[in-house]
C-alpha cells in the first residue's frame, strides 16, 4: 500500500513507519524534522497545520492519523488537495465521560472528562469534524500506549526505580487498575481494518487483561530483572506527586475489537523489550517528572 503516516519519528508514529516499512509498504510521513527519520520513508518536512500544496494531487491507499489533537488538525490535511482509500485516526478513550458505566463502550456518550480536560475534548471534537467529513474514516480509542519507543515518564519510572535499587511508592494497596495496548497489536489492527473493512467506524482498542497498579509496577521491577517492594502511601497525598498515573480508574469494553483480532502480546514480554529498549536509550525520554525527587523530601521517613 501506499500509506501516510502523520508524525513518524516519536513512539506509536515512529513504531507504524518502521512496522509498515518492514512489510514493504510505499509510506510517507508528515513531520517537522527535529528528529531522525525512520529508514525508507519518504519525508515530508513541514508543520501539519501549514502543508501548502505538498499533498495536493497526492493519492493514498491510507492515510494513518497518529499525531491529530484538535479538529484543526483534521482539518488542514483534509483541506491539503490529499485523496485516499481509507482513513484511520488514533484518537483517545480520554473522550468517555468519566461518570459513565464501565467498562466504557463505544456507544457511551462522550464530553469533557475532568481528569483528561482540554485534550480529551480537543480529540472528541476531531472525530466529529472527521466523521462528518469522512463517514467512513474509522477511529481507534486506546487506553494507555506502552512498548519500545515510549518517550513519557511512565514505564520508565519503575524501570529507574528497580535500577536504583529503590523501594516502590505506591497508593494505599495498589488496586486501582490499567489497561494498555501495545504498540505493535496497533499496526496489525490497523492491518485487520484494511483487510476486513468492518461496517463499525469506532473501534474501543487495548489489551484484554487489566492490571492493577501494583502487578504493573511488579512485572516493570521483573522486566528489569529486580523484584519489587512496596511502600503504601496514604490516600490523603496527591498521587501524581508521586507516582506516574492520575487518581483515575477506567476499562474499556475491547469486544468488539476481540471479534476482530482476539490475541493482543502479553505485558509481560513487551515490557521486558522496552526495558531493553530504555536501557540503551535513556535520553529518548521526555518530560522526566520528579516524583524521586518528591518521595525522598517528602515520603520517606528521616
Amino acid at each position: 500500500m501506499k500509506i501516510l503516516i502523520t508524525g513518524g519519528t516519536t513512539f506509536v508514529s515512529k513504531y507504524a513507519a518502521e512496522y509498515f516499512v518492514s512489510k514493504g509498504n510505499e509510506v510517507t510521513v508528515i513531520n517537522r524534522g527535529s528528529r531522525p527519520q525512520v529508514n525508507g520513508v519518504t519525508h515530508i518536512n513541514c508543520d501539519r497545520t501549514a502543508l501548502g500544496d505538498r499533498l495536493n494531487g497526492k493519492h493514498f491507499d491510507l492515510i494513518l492519523d497518529i499525531t491529530a489533537y484538535t479538529e484543526e488538525h483534521i482539518k488542514s490535511l483534509l483541506d491539503s488537495g490529499v485523496s485516499f482509500d481509507d482513513y484511520i485516526f488514533i484518537s483517545s478513550s480520554a473522550v468517555y465521560l468519566e461518570t459513565n458505566l464501565q467498562p466504557f463502550t463505544e456507544e457511551q456518550l462522550c464530553g469533557y472528562n475532568s481528569v483528561w480536560g482540554d485534550y480529551g475534548m480537543n480529540k472528541l471534537k476531531a472525530e466529529q469534524f472527521l466523521q462528518a467529513k469522512v463517514p467512513n474514516a474509522y477511529i481507534l480509542r486506546p487506553p494507555y500506549f506502552y512498548g519500545a519507543y515510549e518517550n513519557l515518564y511512565r514505564e520508565a519510572f519503575p524501570f529507574d526505580c528497580a535500577m536504583q535499587d529503590r523501594p516502590f511508592y505506591i497508593t494505599q494497596n495498589g488496586d486501582m487498575k490499567l489497561q494498555f495496548f501495545n504498540v505493535s497489536d496497533l499496526c496489525l489492527f490497523v492491518e485487520v481494518l484494511i483487510d476486513k473493512h468492518p461496517q463499525k467506524h469506532i473501534f474501543n482498542v487495548g489489551n484484554k487483561d487489566i492490571v492493577t497498579v501494583k502487578e504493573w509496577v511488579d512485572r516493570c521491577y521483573k522486566a528489569a530483572g529486580k523484584t519489587a517492594k512496596f511502600i503504601s502511601v496514604s490516600k490523603e497525598v496527591a498521587q501524581r506527586d508521586y507516582f506516574c498515573f492520575y487518581d483515575y480508574e477506567y476499562v474499556l469494553d475491547i469486544s468488539k475489537q476481540n471479534e476482530l483480532m482476539p490475541d493482543t502480546v502479553s505485558l509481560e514480554e513487551v515490557l521486558k523489550e522496552e526495558f531493553e529498549w530504555y536501557k540503551n536509550n535513556l535520553n529518548s525520554v521526555y518530560n522526566r517528572k520528579p516524583y524521586m525527587e518528591y518521595i525522598d523530601n517528602n515520603l520517606v521517613r528521616k
